[in-house]
């Protein structure tokens, strides 16, 4: 009986994620307000109907209550974190609520089906991370003074990075971060967005060539830092994030070129200065004939995931321990394995999602700065999760880094729960630009309503206009006689 409901849960999440990853994109074709908020509903409904689902087949292969205790917890969380968005932020993006508490739904059921004690521990930080970021949209919206931190930005975001070289501890061939009464602490998650926000900042102040090479001297100098602490992938996000924002920002392709050929050459001198890229390029290049020299982790994501097929294994009916830290780093296989391959290919389409809206919130926002900080954390978003699931595919070398809101993680986690915080913040700044364009073209419409009335008052202050019936002769008016004031009052 059990097996048989292990078979038919698959299908139908596979069916429900597709119906949710339908209406992320449909949605975009509605423009009344009321649809829009049906479809968000029903998206609702589905992410919490592929939850039950999954815990209760995990309760049914494991008999463990704790896993249905576990489950409740986790729906209060959600649905605080979709209710307190919506009473405090009434004017924040709902789909990228939606999106966000997806992911981290479908971190919560794969962690949870490999390693429970790594699952409470992801809820505990997804807990407090959710707390921490609520605070963030009333941040970016009531501090207007953010774009002149520029030095601040710089210092904090190089510090930062300094310190995990001098204390870091090698973890995987590279210095990722130090722990702190038993918490690992990874900086570098943090830095993305300080380095946005301070790349956004520089732009802001100025374009011109001299400022240009100043601000990517800077830029250069944090990479310079990861690669000497061999974090490459935090590296190759922070580098990808600068080339997208210079471009943007100044519409020179040489610029981008010259970047280009640069990293081409960094790549490079990385292949024959670290003996663990060089592994990943030799693994990449051929996982399964250096199946015992590096290369079995990716051979057994690419078994993995080749095993799962379209449809998957169903949850406990895979290997998926056999990979390894498939909780961290190679998550998405896992999902692949046992979910199915349409499962995993919506997910991804989720993700997506998540990085059209972000777009789209950069290109609406007036403010140059704000425009910059959205474009920079969607590109970093989206471009951490093409490496990640990138590398566990063999379509690229592997990076090491994870996939947000779904691997395990606690900084990781953190910095992309403040990330989104902040798109939120600024999807409301947004809204205010708007309300503030239609506020002015109204005063604008009043104005030249009044100058129709009183062609008179052309040119004149308000003051003016205040002494003007007292402050001069009174004039007769040619047809009628009437003076100025009279007509006025008229």
């Amino acid at each position: 009986m059990v097996n048989i409901v292990v078979e038919l849960s698959k299908y139908l999440m596979i069916l429900l994620i597709v119906m949710y990853t339908y209406l992320c994109f449909s949605i975009f074709g509605y423009y009344d307000p009321y649809i829009q908020k049906r479809m968000l509903r029903r998206q609702n409904v589905l992410m919490f109907m592929i939850h039950i689902v999954a815990f209760a087949v995990m309760y049914l292969e494991k008999k463990d209550v704790k896993i249905l205790a576990f489950y409740a917890i986790q729906v209060i969380l959600f649905m605080a974190v979709i209710l307190l968005y919506h009473m405090l932020y009434p004017q924040s993006s709902r789909l990228v609520i939606n999106n966000m508490c997806m992911l981290l739904c479908i971190g919560m059921i794969i962690l949870t089906r490999l390693n429970y004690e790594k699952a409470v521990k992801q809820y505990v930080i997804a807990a407090g991370g959710i707390a921490i970021s609520l605070a963030v949209p009333v941040i970016i919206r009531k501090f207007k003074l953010l774009s002149e931190w520029r030095k601040l930005y710089a210092v904090a975001g190089i510090a930062s990075l300094a310190i995990v070289v001098v204390v870091g501890q090698v973890s995987y061939g590279a210095k990722l971060g130090f722990s702190v009464g038993g918490i690992s602490i990874q900086p570098s998650e943090l830095v993305k967005i300080i380095f946005v926000f301070f790349v956004a900042s520089s732009f802001k102040m100025s374009l011109e060539f001299r400022d240009i090479v100043i601000t990517t001297a800077l830029a250069a100098f944090h990479v310079l830092i990861l690669v000497v602490s061999k974090d490459l992938g935090a590296a190759l996000i922070i580098f990808v994030v600068y080339l997208v924002m210079l471009y943007v920002a100044t519409h020179q392709f040489l610029y981008v070129a010259a970047g280009v050929g640069a990293g081409s050459v960094a790549s490079v001198a990385a292949y024959y200065l670290f003996n663990h890229v060089k592994t990943r390029v030799v693994v990449w290049k051929d996982p399964f004939a250096n199946y015992d020299n590096g290369g079995y982790q990716v051979a057994q994501s690419l078994f993995a995931i080749g095993t799962g097929g379209w449809f998957g294994m169903g949850l406990f009916q895979g290997m998926p321990d056999n990979i390894p830290v498939a909780d961290e780093d190679f998550i998405f296989s896992a999902i692949s394995e046992e979910l199915g391959l349409i499962f995993a290919l919506c997910m991804i389409l989720v993700c997506v999602s998540c990085y059209v809206m972000f777009l789209n919130i950069a290109m609406q926002l007036h403010n140059f700065f704000y425009k910059m900080v959205a474009l920079g954390l969607g590109t970093c978003y989206i471009f951490q999760a093409f490496l990640n699931i990138g590398g566990v595919t063999k379509f690229i070398p592997s990076t090491g880094v994870t996939l947000p809101l779904v691997s395990y993680g606690g900084s990781s986690l953190l910095s992309t729960l403040i990330m989104f915080a902040i798109i939120q913040g600024l999807y409301i700044v947004r809204e205010d630009e708007e309300e503030d364009i239609e506020r002015r073209k109204k005063e604008r419409l009043r104005a030249k309503r009044s100058r129709q009335a009183f062609p008179e008052r052309r040119g004149k202050t308000g003051d003016e206009l205040e002494r003007a019936p007292e402050g001069r002769p009174k004039r007769q008016e040619k047809s009628q006689g009437k003076t100025y004031k009279e007509q006025r009052i008229r």
